[in-house]
């Protein structure tokens, strides 16, 4: 089958449920918090998931325009507010309607005592985070430049570190108790590495954040079933010429992985799924950068919530590097109007907690990845990574969770 052929039994382009009613939703102010809270969502069964590592305090300075060496500027407005990509990310899943536990360490100073009171406000249960008596919690200054919508993030690490002997075994066995899944930034490596063995032994299922090559992220991934990175971690990693092909190098590699997404910003993000059914010998094959590009052929670039296209199961080859049954998924981003980009501080923490949510509430790839973009746009419309993070009575979240 040629490829021209195979596009026409791609899944088209997914609408959320409710398309027509949520448009309508989205153009009118925003209910009140005494509406919201009276609106009926289903949760997951199971909604208990643990984070492992880095909470912290930003310190976010939003500016005109990034500064010069030696220029002295104003802010045009600043927040202190927690950080950390545990969490940030831990903080999307509880907004959204989980129950999280974090391992963590701060010190006992009046930044670690913020650390804990915010994720304490968020439903986070921090019984198991350790409190140093001496040292510094962990901060970042976070400068905002708002002409072009980036971030630049200097970041002083907590003192002491954590180290294994700081988590007592009793307190691992009753972290990982009744957990749904367990999800690790790969920082504090070595006692994330003690808790992603015994969770492996439990059979609970990890989700690795792969950010960028850090030590011990090796260790993590051998044992992760789910993971999400940044666009410049796949080739990094691989050393593969291009990302689709390096997501294939990634499934080859990690033979308990069950699926990689890809986040892109803007340009939404690309999740290679394993196929879980033994592969018919009849199954058709196809060079996966290829399949990629016609993929992007079938996008609507006029839809501006998030939605996504998918080619049906196939053998996927990258040249040079091997074959592996599975679905390669496009999501697409919401469109978010100029005016109302802020800062894209922890869009990707954002994400990766929409993605524990639908992890916990079976939703289907076709489902999790535009819910996880329009969770993570939220965070893009107020300063810093968590003032914008929605709730799970958010309407512009309503089509994905009735």
């Amino acid at each position: 089958m040629s490829l021209q052929s195979f596009v026409s039994s791609f899944t088209p382009v997914h609408f959320p449920r409710s398309f027509s009613l949520l448009s309508s939703k989205l153009s009118r102010p925003r209910m009140s918090s005494s509406t919201s809270s009276s609106v009926a969502i289903p949760l997951p069964d199971n909604r208990v998931v643990l984070g492992v590592g880095g909470t912290s305090v930003d310190f976010l300075a939003a500016v005109a325009s990034y500064p010069n060496p030696d220029d002295k500027i104003r802010t045009t407005s600043l927040k202190v507010q927690g950080g950390g990509n545990v969490g940030n990310a831990l903080t999307s899943a509880a907004r959204l309607g989980l129950t999280p536990r974090i391992i963590s360490k701060v010190a006992n100073d009046s930044q670690g005592r913020s650390i804990v009171e915010e994720l304490e406000a968020d439903g986070i249960d921090t019984s198991f985070l350790v409190v140093s008596e001496g040292g510094n919690s962990p901060f970042t200054y976070v400068i905002v430049d708002n002409k072009t919508h980036t971030r630049t993030c200097i970041h002083t690490p907590g003192s002491p570190p954590m180290v294994p002997d700081d988590l007592s075994r009793s307190n691992l066995l009753s972290a990982l108790n009744g957990a749904r899944l367990v999800y690790f930034d790969v920082r504090l490596h070595e006692t994330a590495l003690i808790v992603a063995q015994e969770a492996a032994r439990q059979n609970i299922p990890i989700l690795i954040d792969a950010e960028r090559k850090r030590e011990g992220l090796d260790d993590l991934l051998a044992l992760a079933n789910y993971v999400v990175c940044s666009a410049r971690f796949p080739q990094e990693w691989t050393e593969a010429p291009s990302i689709p092909s390096a997501l294939v190098s990634m499934l080859l590699r990690l033979p308990k992985l069950r699926f990689v997404i890809v986040t892109l910003g803007e340009n939404g993000c690309i999740m290679l799924e394993r196929c879980t059914n033994e592969i018919p010998d009849q199954m058709e094959e196809f060079e996966i950068d290829s399949l990629l590009g016609v993929i992007k052929g079938r996008k609507d670039e006029n839809i501006n919530v998030p939605t996504y296209v998918s080619s049906p199961a196939a053998k996927l080859r990258a040249e040079g590097i091997g074959t592996v049954c599975g679905r390669l998924l496009l999501g697409t981003a919401e469109k978010i109007p100029e005016s109302e980009i802020v800062d894209t501080t922890g869009a990707g923490d954002a994400f990766i907690g929409a993605v524990l949510y639908a992890l916990c509430a079976n939703m289907p790839p076709e489902k999790l990845l535009p819910f996880s973009s329009q969770v993570a746009a939220g965070c893009c419309r107020a300063l810093g990574a968590r003032s914008g993070l929605p709730h799970r009575t958010d309407p512009r979240l309503a089509s994905f969770l009735c």
